[in-house]
Parts: C-alpha cells; structure tokens; sequence
C-alpha cells in the first residue's frame, strides 16, 4: 500500500487503514512527556481549559532533568509545581530527583515506550524513542496539556526521507559521527517537517545506544521524527522488560520516499560540528589543536555506559589536562551505579574529571557547567548555538565521546589516536 512505517503508526492510531502525506489527522497517543521546565505552563494551561483529570495516568511520565538538583528557587518551584501534578493526577510514571536521570534514556530503559507507539513530549529531541520504531516527535507546553485531557492530538502526516547508511565505522566512531555526518550533509533545515527513515547494513550493526543518538538528532535537521525499522537488535532491548508485547511496524516495499540518500561510512573520519549549528560538522582533523577550556562528557546523546568506556579508552589512563575541566554526566541513576560498580566512576575522579548527578545541566545552560566569556568547550551534547551552554561569546564544538576523552587529556580537540 506504499506507506512508510511514519505513515502506518499515525494511520494505526487514527484508526485508518492509509494516510496520505500532507493529511491533518487526530490519533490517539501511546505516551505523553513533560519534565519541569515544560509542565509547569502545560499545568496552568490544563487548569485553563477546565480539565480537572489526566485521559489515562499511565501514558503520562514527568521526569525532573533540566534544572535539577534545583539551582535555583526558581528551579525548585517549576520541580513543586510538577510534583504537586503529578500526585493530584494519580501519575505514576513520576522521577523525582534521586531516582530520575535524563528523560530521553529514563524512558526507554523504564520500558515506557515501544516500536509501534505514537509518543509526544515536550521537548524537541522526543524523537529520540524513534530508535525503536515509534513515531515520536516534540512539541509545545500548550499542546501536551491538551494531550494530558484528551489522549490525542492533531498531526499533519509528514513526508519521509530515507537516509541508507552502509560499510563499516572505523574504530573509535559510533551513533554520534553517523548523526553529524548526516546533519552536514542535509542541512539545519535539511528535513524541515520530515521523517527520517534510517536504513542500510550500518543501522543493522549499529547498536542501541548508537540508534538512540542518531534518532535524537534528526531534529537538529529539522525532522519531525527519525526512526529506525525495529529488528533483532530492537527486540533484545525490549526483551528485558517482560510486560511489552508488540507487533513491529515496517515500512511497505513500495513504500514512497519523498527523497533517498545513500552514504557508505567506511572511510568516515570522526566529526566535530564547530559554532555555532550541528550542521556545521567537520572531520576532527580541520580543527585539531584548538584550546578547550571544558570538556563535557553525557547528556540524552552520549550519556551511557558505551560512551564513558570509549572516553575512558580514548584517555588511556592519562590525566584530565591542567587548563581543561572535564565534566563527566552520568544519564541515569542506573548508569551511574553501574559506572561505581565497574570502577569508571573511580577511574574518571582519579583522572581529574568531576562527576555530576544525573541532569540535562550545561547542555541547556542551566547549571553544572557554565561557560564564561570567550571560553571554548567540546561537549557530547547535541546543540551549540550560540549562548545555549553559557556567555553569547563563548563557543561549543560537538563531538562523540572518544573525541571527548582524547580532549580532555590534551587541552585542545584531538583525535584518540594522536594521545
């Protein structure tokens, strides 16, 4: 019936057979996020409409990630406000400070979300879960508090783009590299309102920590969603959570694309996006030997345990450099257990790295990290535009976590191999 699994998860939703690219629908959503600098307008707009219950408390998940632990009363009252919520409403998908993490990995790893869902958060890099095929997507404070009453929401179906990787990484690339590569050959504006469909023997190897970065991402090519056709890989993931059933959601043979772009990775050098948009990606060897004065290692995109052992590979066992300030972000209570349990945490501390709770922190500004007039850092966050991360003159280059590490030792941006 030529449609693509973007086009099937909204028709399945709206309770069609098709859709057409370019139709206003209404479909009913699978699940529905906000962390505490989204709820808080969501609540007061949810109050306005006259709503007085949730349509269901548990396709509702609120997780404190942004500004947490509060930085300021500012902070701990958006934190009250969502907490206040999420009790009144009966929400059991709450993470309060402590045993929460960064809302894009709290949810898969919690087993909230499927291949197959149709999910909407409040926030633009929702499109992360794609990595499972689930057609997510952000949006606005005010649309998810008419989420939050109605269960459903209106959605103009989007084209989709099919982005074929293929060949295999070299070493010390992975997700991110693939994610910047991309974004530059597109183009900030490159997928404005489209789905991006990842295919190609690459994503087949890929593993899901990889999947879950490239999916974030899509949005940084203005995306409406990414997503990867659910496999072997996918159904090991949800294999650990024992109550998710699911039918996979693949795109027909026929399916129409409104573009197709191959791109074999074999060769590919390791990516850096310079100031101040991801789409400025760059091999690492174009700006190799600038200063960095703060490295930042976690976040939604490299914020697992695959990341920090190929940073900590990257440093092999050398010392974080005396002008540089590493700031290692664990992105999840879990993953931080896990990085005390197999000594990483010991192994980054000793290096001379400081590690933070768990929080979203310097890769929205917001605290943690903040960078100073003119400073420089190299972070494995997602956006750099200009004063996202600190001072308007301060500037981010992006990169994955061996670049990271390899930084760190150094002082400047260096590629792992030149430690």
């Amino acid at each position: 019936m030529n449609q693509t699994i973007a086009q099937k998860i909204l028709a399945r939703h709206s309770g069609r057979d098709t859709v057409q690219v370019g139709e206003l629908i209404f479909a009913k959503l699978d699940m529905v996020l906000g962390t505490d600098v989204t709820v808080p307008l969501s609540v007061e707009v949810f109050r306005r409409m006259g709503a007085s219950k949730v349509f269901d408390p548990a396709k509702i998940a609120l997780v404190n990630d942004h500004f947490v632990p509060a930085k300021d009363v500012k902070a701990a009252e958006l934190s009250k406000t969502m907490r206040e919520f999420a009790q009144e409403m009966g929400v059991a998908n709450y993470f309060e400070v402590g045993r929460s993490g960064i809302c894009h990995v709290i949810l898969p790893d919690e087993g909230l979300v499927k291949p197959g869902d149709l999910i909407v958060g409040a926030d633009s890099h929702t499109c992360t879960y794609g990595a499972l095929g689930a057609f997510s997507t952000g949006i606005g404070s005010t649309d998810m508090a008419a989420a939050w009453a109605l269960g459903e929401l209106w959605f103009r179906v989007p084209p989709t783009i099919k982005v074929e990787i293929n060949g295999n990484l070299p070493r010390w690339a992975g997700g991110k590299d693939i994610a910047l590569f991309v974004i530059g050959q597109l183009g900030v504006e490159g997928a404005l309102y489209l789905a991006i469909e990842f295919t190609g023997t690459e994503i087949a190897a890929l593993p899901m920590d990889g999947r879950f970065t490239l999916c974030n991402m899509a949005i940084e090519a203005g995306a409406k969603a990414g997503i990867i056709p659910p496999d072997d890989k996918t159904a090991e993931f949800i294999s650990a959570f024992k109550h998710i059933t699911y039918e996979p959601v693949l795109s027909d043979e026929d399916a129409e694309y409104s573009r197709e772009y191959s791109f074999d990775v074999s060769d590919l050098s390791l990516q850096v996006a310079k100031p101040y948009l991801p789409s400025n990606a760059v091999p690492v060897d174009e700006v190799a030997g600038i200063k960095v004065d703060q490295v930042v290692l976690g976040s939604c995109t490299n914020g697992r345990m695959s990341d920090f052992r190929l940073a900590a590979d990257a440093m092999k066992g050398k010392p974080v450099h005396p002008g540089t300030r590493m700031i290692v972000i664990p992105s999840s209570r879990m993953v931080l257990l896990q990085m005390i349990e197999n000594g990483l945490a010991q192994t980054f501390t000793e290096a001379g790295a400081v590690i933070s709770p768990p929080t979203c922190g310097p890769c929205i500004g917001g605290h943690m990290g903040i960078l100073a007039e003119n400073e420089a850092g190299l972070y494995t966050t997602n956006r750099n535009f200009v004063g996202r991360n600190g001072h308007p003159s301060s500037k981010v280059y992006l990169a994955g976590p061996a670049i990271a590490g390899a930084t760190a030792v150094a002082g400047v941006i260096a590629h792992p191999d030149d430690i």
